[in-house]
């Protein structure tokens, strides 16, 4: 029951995520997430860093898409800052967004790669199609009161992961004490 909260990898921030090895390991798409995986909750302005490492991503091959339960014009507006499509409103983690993305990048579940901060949304929505999920870390500790919420739960279930080693108790311990704010 666990393990489908479990990501494939627990990281600090979209810049640990090591392009070179997923290329490596055959993926070739990536759904990433916008609030606290891109840019601050409800934020509008992507910092430098982040249009590098999209850019990055697309240049060696990967093909990028937002998927995000945020409101269609925000979504859009950040994509297309990107040059990338969307997947927006997307009440993660139903299956169909993540099927949505897929199709708009051309792959298939076992070359696909999931990157977000949620482990109830993205991590969840992404194992339970199959997908190598990622989980990184907030950007910030600012978010809906729903979320704040369900980061109550997260914890508890990233303690029962660690405690299993599903995942690394120093991943852990981080972001037990990033979530905390």
């Amino acid at each position: 029951m666990m393990k489908i909260f479990c990501p494939d990898e627990c990281l600090g921030s979209l810049f640990d995520v090591d392009l070179d090895e997923l290329w490596r390991k055959g993926f070739r798409g990536i759904i990433l997430d916008i609030d606290n995986t891109l840019l601050p909750w409800a934020g509008e302005t992507l910092d430098e860093d982040t249009i590098r490492w999209v850019t990055r991503a697309r240049e060696m091959g990967f093909r990028v898409c937002l998927t995000s339960n945020a409101l269609r014009e925000r979504v859009h507006r950040i994509a297309a800052a990107l040059s990338v499509p969307a997947v927006a409103g997307a009440v993660k983690p139903r299956k169909k967004p993540f099927r949505e993305a897929m199709r708009l990048l051309q792959t298939n579940p076992w070359e696909t790669v999931v990157i977000g901060d949620q482990m109830f949304t993205d991590i969840l929505g992404g194992n339970r199609m199959a997908l190598y999920t990622i989980l990184i870390d907030p950007v910030t500790t600012e978010e809906l009161k729903a979320t704040k919420l369900m980061r109550k739960l997260e914890r508890r279930i990233i303690r029962r992961l660690s405690r299993k080693g599903y995942i690394s108790e120093s991943a852990a311990r981080r972001r037990l004490a990033k979530s905390r704010g």
